[in-house]
């Protein structure tokens, strides 16, 4: 099975070129053993100075074309099978970055409401907060995506080619509703469209953030300290129904998450959960108790 020079392992070709004395083009399944595969994913690590989330990309990509390799030849067994048994490195998770409710005020005041171009950038802000749409999800938005009766939603076509609806605050609809008013586009009108008519582009959309945020850290100075993406206002959503008590598995559903592991680092980055985790428990100091019943327990349990 000779690997195509787009082949991930072929991006150590050096290594294998150095260990096999073959051109990446003349490589077959059987040169690729573990121990290539661990010198590649070393070489990575030390000599290109890759993350361990970078060389864990590399091995998932090579796991994937083994597990292709193991329905095409099986008389490979053996090798792809030790292949596959690699395990990532374990790297550390950074903390996720999200927005603080003055911090979110800021940036929704930073928007000029008394233009069109406002209005539209206050109106998509709002959603974004709220829904935790992604920025595709957001660009790719309709006129026709927004249902704004009894049980208020937006619809978007999500990753993976799965649609995903979202319920909307009665703020948000009020918003939303001025602007589909003043906006008067077609059902398949793009939903925040630019001055000529088209969508905004995830770069505009970066952009106009980047101008909010200026306007915003005069008033509210510690989104200095953040680097704020519009994948930061995704998590600013996860964070905030997760304040509100919202189970991690309602979240991963409204995130449009494929696995709830996935939501589980809004739980690791939430210190302010556990501060409260650790209000309930018990003082090493303090002194056992015994329980006292009231009067009208022990008077209830005499009638038995």
């Amino acid at each position: 099975m000779p690997c195509s020079p787009q082949c991930p392992v072929n991006r150590g070709r050096g290594i294998a070129q150095q260990s096999t004395g073959k051109q990446p083009s003349q490589l077959d399944i059987a040169d690729l053993d573990a121990a290539l595969i661990g010198a590649f994913l070393d070489h990575l690590e030390h000599e290109r100075g890759n993350s361990a989330r970078t060389r864990n990309a590399r091995l998932a990509a090579i796991h994937s074309l083994f597990r292709f390799a193991a329905l095409s030849h099986p008389e490979h067994a053996a090798l792809i099978q030790r292949v596959l048994a690699m395990p990532p490195k374990h790297s550390d998770r950074a903390l996720i970055t999200y927005l603080t409710e003055p911090e979110i005020n800021a940036l929704l005041d930073a928007p000029d409401q008394g233009t069109w171009i406002g209005r539209r950038d206050y109106a998509l802000l709002l959603l974004a907060v709220q829904t935790g749409l992604r920025a595709s999800e957001l660009t790719g938005l309709k006129c026709g995506d927004l249902h704004l009766a009894t049980g208020a939603h937006v619809s978007c076509h999500g990753k993976g080619r799965k649609d995903r609806v979202t319920p909307l605050t009665s703020g948000t609809v009020t918003t939303l509703n001025s602007w589909l008013s003043e906006r008067a586009g077609q059902p398949a009108s793009p939903l925040f469209p630019a001055s000529r008519g088209r969508a905004l582009s995830r770069d505009a959309l970066e952009h106009r953030l980047n101008k909010y945020l200026t306007i915003a850290t005069k008033d509210c100075p510690s989104l200095t300290e953040k680097k704020v993406t519009l994948h930061v206002l995704r998590h600013t959503a996860a964070m905030r129904l997760l304040h509100a008590g919202v189970d991690t598995s309602v979240i991963a559903l409204w995130l449009g998450h494929e696995s709830v592991e996935t939501t589980q680092i809004y739980l690791h980055a939430d210190l302010q959960l556990k501060e409260q985790a650790l209000a309930r428990t018990t003082p090493l100091d303090s002194t056992p108790g015994r329980y006292q019943p009231p009067d009208t327990t022990l008077a209830f349990l005499q009638a038995l």
